[in-house]
């Protein structure tokens, strides 16, 4: 191994990192919470540290592992894919990751096959979110599209993303407005791709 063969300093999760082995459909994850967080955390996106976000404001958390897809970024060309809106929230884009076997670390990384998706509004903007499984996993791997993954495991991510921001008696700020299958999935990455490009070049 020479010094070519690794990074001598720790790279920015969000930008020194590549997209994935064979994107849209194989992507990397950083992994930014788990099921067993009861605090949110979010990638800064100056310094590339994990830092608190909030703690989670109602008894659930997510239902899968939680992160972003590194070098992508949710701008104009992802938010002309939600036709009811006309912008973006400005964020990498989100991956769930749908593990076999319990994974209760975060700030790892991790290769995940795109399945599927939620197209969901926050506040307005565009804020999809990926679901994928990950790769090879010996229960999960197989999975090509959202159909192919149990309903209740979604209908729990779609009921987690409508009401983790809010508290019962407050309006809710965020709204699932469809379901994807990976065809589309496939679109938003590569959306995301390009505008992060655009944004950051290569």
């Amino acid at each position: 191994m020479t010094t070519k063969d690794f990074f001598r300093w720790r790279p920015h999760p969000w930008h020194g990192l590549a997209t994935g082995p064979n994107p849209p459909e194989i992507v990397t994850a950083f992994i930014e919470i788990t099921p067993f967080d009861l605090v949110k955390y979010e990638v800064d996106k100056q310094t590339g540290y994990t830092r608190v976000d909030r703690p989670q404001r109602g008894a659930a958390t997510p239902p899968t592992l939680y992160g972003l897809i590194p070098r992508t970024y949710c701008n104009a060309r992802v938010a002309a894919l939600s036709p009811s809106v006309d912008r973006a929230d400005g964020d990498p884009l989100d991956i769930c990751v749908v593990s076999e076997r319990p994974i209760d670390r975060a700030e790892i990384l991790l290769d995940a096959r795109v399945v599927g998706g939620l197209r969901m509004l926050d506040n307005d903007e565009a804020d999809d979110k990926i679901i994928a499984v990950l790769n090879d996993d010996p229960v999960w791997g197989g999975v090509r599209d959202l159909d192919e993954l149990p309903g209740a495991l979604i209908d729990r991510l779609d009921h987690y993303f409508s009401t983790y921001k809010s508290l019962p008696g407050e309006p809710q700020r965020t709204v699932i407005e469809e379901r994807y299958p990976c065809r589309h999935a496939f679109a938003v990455v590569e959306a995301a791709m390009a505008d992060y490009r655009d944004a950051f070049g290569e």
